[in-house]
């Protein structure tokens, strides 16, 4: 019923959304007459506004078209290196000869698109051959495809380290830290010959009970049995994966802004600021972000419940308790690759000592070969995107990566 009455909501802010676009344009467009009475410039904002709160918000493009390297400008093509059911594995091939690491970085499945990485991307082009996985919404996916589970998340990373090779160098935001280690782990136990030179993870929850956050209490105040049964819906039929269960985006994209609302009313009422002044800088950089922000896509139900049982429940990582097809995940197994764990100060979503346990966990990595570090007065999306990222913490993970 939740995604029903939301086909119902967007069905009938559709036309609101159209009518309030059209009218921002009348009030303001240079050829149009009314853009010349009194109170245009208020009616203008005022309308796109409110065609901004009520739109629907679609996949944005990575439009990652050039780079610079060494001062001078490069073309960059995105293709489809490899491609599942659930996920593509995209490649930004440079027209370029170098012979730079190749880095796999592992998106989140979290509610938004992989495109929210797009800053993480741009830094990494100038001196990386990059990969990253661009997860597909589950609404899109047919039932015919089968189900996701948290599992099989694992199996899709693993099957990417062994397709790209042994000289790779993998970097996990947020939520794939959990996954990725896994994948590593078993793939340490199995003695495969295309283990990752180095890993390089990023504020996610490899042991959520270290300083936990909002984040993290909802998943332990609330039963698993509370999950199922009211986050979890059926895709509508007006799409590819009608009838799939999803923890549908619009649900998560509602946690994120609960998460923060003062914050968000004043960025929009700022936006509304910016269009009466003209500041027409700040306001494009406000559709930049929302543009992103906005856009949401479902997950598989099976790998949401997934993760809040053995990730934020249950803890089998950190605990070792973890079995993937009868395979147990040990990250003690680990011994090549190099390891970096990288924190926020202020992060809200993963705290601190969280995504730094992988450090522990993985005992058997020479301490020569692993470092920390903590960005300071840095929230969580500050440290993969952003003038921190770019001037700081993109630097240490490229000379880290030629290290290891």
């Amino acid at each position: 019923m939740l995604y029903q009455f939301h086909e119902m909501q967007r069905a009938f802010l559709t036309p609101l959304a159209a009518f309030t676009e059209a009218g921002a344009q009348w009030f303001s467009s240079p050829y149009s007459p009314l853009a010349y009475t009194p109170l245009s410039r208020q009616l203008a904002a005022s309308c796109e506004l409110i065609h901004r709160l009520g739109k629907e918000y679609q996949k944005p493009a990575w439009n990652l078209t050039s780079t610079v390297i060494d001062g001078q400008p490069v073309k960059v093509a995105e293709s489809v290196a490899l491609n599942k059911p659930f996920c593509r594995l995209l490649h930004f091939e440079r027209d370029a000869r170098r012979d730079d690491p190749r880095v796999l970085v592992v998106a989140p499945l979290s509610g938004h698109h992989a495109t929210l990485l797009r800053d993480t991307v741009r830094a990494l082009l100038p001196n990386h051959d990059v990969y990253v996985t661009d997860w597909v919404d589950a609404r899109m996916v047919p039932l015919s495809a089968g189900a996701f589970h948290l599992n099989d998340y694992v199996h899709y990373v693993r099957d990417f380290i062994r397709h790209l090779g042994p000289d790779l160098h993998v970097i996990s935001v947020c939520q794939p830290t959990v996954p990725v280690l896994a994948a590593i782990s078993l793939m340490a136990s199995a003695n495969e010959p295309n283990q990752p030179r180095s890993m390089v993870m990023m504020g996610g929850p490899i042991d959520p009970r270290e300083s936990p956050t909002q984040v993290n209490r909802l998943a332990t105040t609330k039963p698993y049995s509370w999950f199922e049964s009211q986050l979890i819906d059926r895709v509508p039929v007006r799409y590819p994966g009608a009838g799939r269960r999803v923890y549908p985006g619009f649900l998560q994209h509602a946690g994120f802004m609960a998460m923060n609302p003062d914050r968000h009313l004043k960025s929009h009422y700022d936006f509304y600021l910016d269009l009466l002044r003209g500041d027409d800088d700040d306001a494009q950089a406000h559709r930049r972000f929302y543009d992103e922000y906005n856009a949401v896509l479902d997950m598989p139900a099976e790998f949401y419940l997934d993760t809040i049982r053995v990730v934020f429940q249950e803890f089998q990582l950190p605990k070792g308790t973890w079995n993937i097809d009868g395979e147990l995940v040990n990250p003690a197994a680990i011994r090549g690759p190099a390891l970096l764990t990288i924190e926020g100060e202020l992060d809200d979503i993963s705290g601190q000592g969280q995504t730094r346990a992988a450090q522990n966990l993985c005992r058997s990595i020479p301490a020569k070969r692993k470092q920390h570090y903590t960005a300071t007065g840095c929230g969580h999306y500050g440290i993969f995107a952003g003038r921190r990222w770019r001037e700081t913490i993109c630097p240490k993970i490229a000379a880290f990566i030629r290290q290891a």
